[in-house]
């Protein structure tokens, strides 16, 4: 009995410390509980000013264009649907989309093995080609698609260089039509290739290629397979920035382009300056806007680590 009763009595405060410790994941949970709703905005007054400017210079201007769109010149869809059934608005959309798909291709093109190369390089001269990359970016839109026109047209550089050394008997035609919107716009677009790209080359480790070397990958296979996938969040932002860009761009191929070569923005500011027609623009204006809204969704799903994709997982 006095065995019996020592085993209780020493028993007891370690099931008194079980209980204490099966409380503990109580008094944790408590603890760790979310914060209140008056916690959680405590500090959202802070905000009102910078709400107060989108609302005013923002949504309201944007409200006000979709409504035109749907109001003028007779409440309904009918701006919309004069832009996808008549043949020649349709003609515009099929430019603006062909001329944005295009100059993308071309950029990525263009612009993947030139962020390659700074990479690469020692960094003093991937300094220099970088910042060459910036001078061009920051240099005036206007300049620099004026001297494409000088260079493209009939007596242009290109033509005379490509006419010495025999290549062509005639000066070929490279501008007011697409082939010279293409070429002014990709030579734009090319630094918003560049900048995104190179920075997720820049911060691949170059251990990982080893490693596919080491374990008997050819070089195109370590490309194709491991350096490329692990670009594809500088291909994904650099393209949807460029392909969203040239949907609006206006300067470039108004100057370059023909009148068989309207896009979308150019239309936009025909109907306002030379019809006055509010209704239409803003429809396009708006359609513009969708566009541009829906692929940014797509490249979050698309973006494994994009909050919309992270949401869907869970």
């Amino acid at each position: 009995m006095k065995v019996t009763a020592t085993t209780s009595r020493q028993s007891t405060p370690t099931g008194g410390a079980a209980s204490a410790a099966g409380a503990v994941p109580g008094l944790v949970k408590v603890a760790s509980q979310a914060p209140s709703l008056t916690q959680r905005w405590r500090g959202a007054s802070n905000l009102i000013p910078a709400l107060l400017f989108l609302g005013l210079f923002f949504l309201a201007p944007l409200i006000g264009l979709l409504l035109r769109g749907v109001l003028e010149p007779v409440p309904g869809l009918g701006n919309y649907e004069q832009l996808f059934a008549n043949s020649a608005y349709a003609r515009v959309l099929l430019n603006t989309f062909s001329v944005a798909g295009l100059v993308t291709l071309f950029s990525l093109l263009l612009g993947f093995p030139l962020a390659w190369a700074i990479t690469l390089v020692p960094r003093g001269w991937g300094r220099w080609i970088l910042s060459i990359v910036l001078l061009s970016m920051w240099t005036s839109l206007l300049a620099r698609t004026y001297s494409w026109l000088v260079l493209l047209q009939a007596s242009g550089v290109i033509n005379k260089a490509l006419m010495a050394m025999g290549i062509i008997d005639q000066p070929l035609e490279m501008v007011h039509n697409l082939t010279g919107v293409v070429i002014g716009m990709s030579y734009i677009m090319i630094p918003f290739i560049v900048l995104p790209l190179q920075a997720t080359m820049q911060a691949i480790d170059p251990m990982i290629l080893q490693a596919g070397s080491i374990c008997g990958a050819s070089p195109w296979t370590n490309f194709f397979r491991v350096f490329l996938p692990l670009c594809r969040p500088g291909l994904f932002s650099g393209g949807l920035m460029v392909f969203v860009m040239s949907l609006g761009y206006y300067v470039t191929p108004a100057l370059l382009g023909g009148a068989q070569n309207m896009m979308l923005p150019e239309f936009i500011i025909q109907q306002v300056q030379s019809f006055l027609n509010w209704g239409l623009a803003s429809a396009g204006a708006a359609l513009l806007i969708v566009i541009t809204l829906v692929l940014f969704y797509f490249y979050l799903k698309l973006q494994p680590e994009s909050p919309v994709g992270a949401s869907n997982a869970r």
